[in-house]
């Protein structure tokens, strides 16, 4: 969702910058290390010594200001017209965001309209790189991950994609491309605006072509 479908990032980097302040931590540091990744899963990681009680209030209070900061938050180039061309029973959101928080920003956005499955950090044990959550993804849409093509911003995300067998089309919106490549991207392109969506002669199949991705490959997704 985020860096995919919505951009969020000056909203997520103003409220993880006022948590790195409130504990004394490097906010350029928090910033990038909080990226892919589920909030409570960094906070478990950015204050280890922590009780785990400490997390979740922390957590609690995470959410609470992401979802106070949408004023700025976007749609990101073709994700409407992504959203609108193929069929909601054909694409799974896979975030890292809580439920809540994933509903708030897709509202103000206009894009949760097109949203029928929706796996969030609400509904899963093991955030990203683990594959659980794309694995979730491709059992809402009743498809092998293998049938799947992952669309993703963040090298966690890319990891998580490639891990449930899925192939990943990653974007350019918040990461180099090299971080993307070693992540093991399949392609690279600049956002969703890259896409040419067609359906071929099966009803169940579309045909995604990639205006200036770093490979000139056809993925299919069935």
């Amino acid at each position: 969702m985020d860096g995919v479908l919505v951009d969020s990032t000056p909203a997520v980097a103003r409220v993880w910058t006022r948590w790195a302040h409130k504990h004394n931590l490097d906010p350029d540091y928090v910033v990038r290390f909080a990226h892919g990744r589920t909030s409570l899963t960094a906070i478990r990681e950015l204050l280890p010594r922590a009780d785990p009680a400490v997390h979740v209030e922390e957590n609690r209070w995470m959410e609470r200001g992401e979802i106070e900061e949408i004023a700025d938050v976007v749609a990101l180039p073709g994700a409407p017209e992504l959203l609108a061309t193929v069929r909601p029973s054909q694409i799974a959101v896979v975030t890292s965001s809580t439920r809540p928080l994933a509903e708030v920003r897709l509202r103000a956005t206009s894009l949760w309209s097109h949203v029928v499955h929706l796996v969030t950090a609400s509904d899963i044990q093991r955030g990203k790189p683990d594959p659980e959550p794309y694995l979730k993804g491709a059992a809402a849409l009743k498809l092998d991950a293998h049938s799947c093509i992952v669309i993703e911003d963040a090298p966690f995300g890319v990891r998580s994609g490639k891990g449930a067998g899925a192939r990943v089309i990653a974007v350019r919106t918040t990461v180099e491309d090299l971080e993307l490549r070693d992540a093991g991207a399949d392609w690279i392109i600049n956002d969703c605006s890259s896409l040419r969506i067609s359906r071929d002669s099966l009803p169940t199949q579309l045909v995604l072509r990639l205006a200036d991705g770093e490979k000139p490959r056809t993925p299919i997704m069935r």
